[in-house]
């Protein structure tokens, strides 16, 4: 165990200022210290916020299929939180421990040093990592699809078995390598198994396979439909687009066991594939156990207005939080972006009206619809409700995206415009290996580095992790 490195950090300093702690910059704590910034700045407020993030960004999932594809490069998608967040004091680390009756963090910083922020007011917004089952050899063999090192290796990985499939003198090596499997169907499953699709047709023009084989990507999911958290057309319409792509989609299908050859379906059908990719949803962050108040299937218990019930200066929302849905008594809002967007903005004016300025307010959602990017000009979208497909969902689509990201517009479309009359740079750059990105990993945004100081999580003898951590997988949704 390591000494720790930092004393107790309040950045008041005994001015009387108050301080506030956000922990996660995903998208719940991105705006959530964003909104608490600019009430505290334009209302007169007299509190410092921090924001305790383990990168210097706010990361836009939603396009994280485009840069495996080679659509965005990854700075894209990378809002700088310095930039975006001018009045926000910025911690590097992973917080690993909350202590409530001391009113204290802990975290360790990219250099494995230990510290401490005490705060007057915290935000816990740590988000969500990769679902795990109990299937044997996928912990070894898959990969997850959540962070911008996952999404680097997943490019680089696409490329590289393409290019030695090119070479290859053996036929079922050459179809081993250029056949990807996807487990799960929800948004990220889809949007990568489209956008993966394009890709590969691509490389394959420029490096044709023997006997003219063509790539094969597979799309494996339980439920009876892709997309199953959606309207049924909207599904339709996607799964059209797959299947006129070439995906292989089989719903009421998943993975037995996992293997360096390939994947055994539960039907007893073993497929030969060098590729994995694991989408199936996401569980809360293993670090709520820690927190020791009740949890909903891993997720904090919070009150409407996202306060810790006996704890009323603490604050949980996004994918961490089991937030109470106003609009369906009995149940808790799903774990997607926009619930977590919505809620950071909810939980800043929260912790502002407690601090004494603004009137807090409880979460309450309306359906505004969802998109999904299926590539090119593919898209399915029902904005306010009304369902679309084609070009028009495609522009509707990105211009959603355009409007949500709170900096990188440019670049993006940019990106976009570029792609649309150049051909991708098909080079595979080798920076993030497998071994770095483990799927079983509470930090799936951080690449594993050699030599480096071991995570909080791995540190902890497996007998000492919380029941939650080690054995159960709470269910969380795709995004």
């Amino acid at each position: 165990m390591r000494s720790t490195g930092r004393s107790a950090d309040r950045s008041s300093g005994g001015t009387g200022r108050s301080h506030t702690v956000v922990v996660g910059a995903g998208f719940a704590g991105y705006q959530t210290a964003r909104t608490l910034s600019r009430l505290s700045r334009y209302r007169g407020g007299n509190t410092d916020v921090t924001l305790l993030n383990p990168t210097d960004y706010f990361l836009y999932l939603p396009l994280l299929p485009q840069v495996a594809a080679g659509l965005l490069e990854a700075r894209r998608v990378t809002v700088s939180l310095s930039r975006t967040l001018p009045r926000v004091r910025l911690v590097l680390g992973e917080a690993d421990g909350v202590d409530l009756d001391r009113n204290a963090v802990r975290y360790t910083d990219p250099e494995g040093r230990r510290g401490e922020l005490a705060y007057d007011r915290l935000v816990l917004a740590v988000g969500s990592v990769h679902k795990l089952l109990p299937v044997p050899g996928v912990a070894e063999h898959a990969h997850g699809f959540r962070g911008i090192p996952e999404a680097l290796y997943t490019r680089d990985h696409v490329i590289r078995q393409i290019e030695l499939a090119a070479g290859a003198d053996d036929p079922a090596e050459c179809r081993s390598r250029c056949t990807f499997v996807v487990v799960g169907g929800g948004y990220t499953g889809v949007e990568l198994a489209a956008q993966g699709a394009m890709l590969t047709d691509a490389l394959v023009r420029r490096h044709p396979l023997r006997g003219g084989m063509r790539p094969r990507w597979l799309l494996l999911d339980l439920a009876d439909r892709v997309l199953p958290e959606l309207d049924r057309r909207l599904s339709a319409t996607a799964d059209r687009v797959l299947r006129l792509r070439g995906v292989d989609v089989r719903t009421g299908t998943s993975v037995k066991e996992a293997t360096p050859e390939g994947v055994l379906l539960d039907d007893g059908e073993f497929i030969d594939a060098r590729t994995l990719i694991w989408c199936v949803g996401v569980r809360p962050d293993p670090l709520m156990a820690s927190v020791g108040r009740p949890l909903e299937r891993g997720r904090l218990l919070v009150d409407p207005y996202l306060n810790v019930p006996g704890h009323p200066e603490v604050f949980a929302c996004g994918d961490a939080a089991a937030v109470p849905d106003l609009t369906r008594p009995g149940e808790y809002t799903p774990m997607t972006a926009q619930h977590a967007w919505r809620q950071g903005k909810v939980a800043g004016a929260n912790v502002a009206a407690s601090l004494g300025f603004g009137n807090r307010r409880s979460y309450r959602h309306h359906d505004l619809g969802f998109t999904v990017d299926l590539g090119g000009a593919r898209a399915a979208a029902n904005p306010l409700g009304i369902p679309l497909s084609g070009p028009l969902a495609g522009a509707v689509t990105r211009g959603y995206h355009l409007a949500a990201m709170p900096g990188n517009r440019v670049r993006v479309a940019a990106d976009w415009l570029l792609d649309a009359v150049l051909p991708r740079q098909d080079v595979q750059l080798g920076l993030v290996r497998s071994w770095s990105v483990p799927l079983d990993t509470a930090s799936p945004e951080l690449a594993r580095l050699p030599g480096g100081p071991p995570r909080p999580e791995e540190e902890r003898p497996e007998e000492e992790r919380p029941e939650e951590e080690r054995n159960e997988r709470p269910e969380g949704e795709d995004r």
